[in-house]
């Protein structure tokens, strides 16, 4: 009998994995933690544009000016862009606006460290410190100009997207790089797969960012996205893209809900 009820169980095995599971419901987000507020790129924020996520032009790629470099605590080798979060400034009456309103970003960028500096005195970004460098537009919503750096509160947010998730192929025949960006839920992606019309699924590698690569020869082919965020969830987005597309074009999916 026990022999049997280890066979029983074994065979479920493979319909229990994570890989199968569906997981039911919406990004949460996540509790609320410290770390520290700066500002860079200028009242417009103009000097924000390009950025280490890859997202280039940010207001064209509807991120505006609610964006955030973040120190290498935080950003995770990249796998952190597109992630959310709700900011607040704290402890410092003498900085902070009254009420300590929130503001909501989306990690668009890098906040590399400076260790020709301590991290307590302009090394801000230095590991281990969780640390935010915001779009100066930003900054000034939740401190004053003249603070520079203020103490904050941070929690990871469900991103509110405009639209559906949205794919830039750029490339050439052999090599196709994918951007992904306008992303909601978790906002943050773990795993992305592409599927051509005469394909099967293929994972593809992230290069550098939110840019994604295959070396598959795709011209020719419809094709379809699977895109999996750091909750595990996953979003299809089935035949996007038409077989006459061009290197360069942009293809809007489906998104995660919130």
């Amino acid at each position: 009998m026990a022999m049997l009820n280890m066979i029983a169980i074994v065979s479920l095995l493979p319909l229990l994995t994570p890989t199968h599971a569906k997981i039911p419901g919406v990004y949460s987000g996540g509790p609320w933690e410290s770390a520290h507020a700066t500002f860079y790129g200028g009242s417009d924020a103009s000097g924000t544009m390009g950025g280490a996520c890859g997202y280039g032009n940010l207001y064209s790629q509807g991120y505006g000016v609610n964006t955030a470099a973040l120190s290498t605590a935080l950003f995770k080798n990249g796998f952190s862009c597109g992630a959310c979060f709700e900011i607040k400034c704290t402890d410092d009456p003498n900085w902070c606006h009254p009420g300590n309103p929130s503001i909501f970003v989306t990690a668009t960028n890098f906040c590399p460290p400076n260790y020709a500096l301590p991290s307590d005195n302009g090394g801000w970004c230095n590991p281990p410190r969780p640390h935010f460098d915001l779009a100066m537009p930003m900054f000034l919503k939740i401190a004053q100009y003249r603070a520079g750096i203020v103490p904050v509160s941070y929690r990871r947010v469900p991103c509110r997207k405009q639209g559906g998730m949205r794919f830039t192929i750029n490339g050439f025949r052999y090599f196709n790089l994918v951007l992904i960006t306008n992303v909601a839920g978790a906002g943050d992606i773990v795993r992305a797969s592409v599927k051509g019309s005469r394909t099967e699924w293929m994972t593809m590698s992230r290069n550098w960012g939110q840019n994604w690569q295959s070396n598959a020869v795709l011209v020719g082919q419809s094709l379809s996205f699977r895109v999996t965020g750091s909750d595990r969830r996953t979003s299809t987005s089935w035949n996007i893209v038409p077989a006459s597309w061009q290197f360069g074009q942009t293809f809007a999916g489906k998104n995660f809900r919130v």
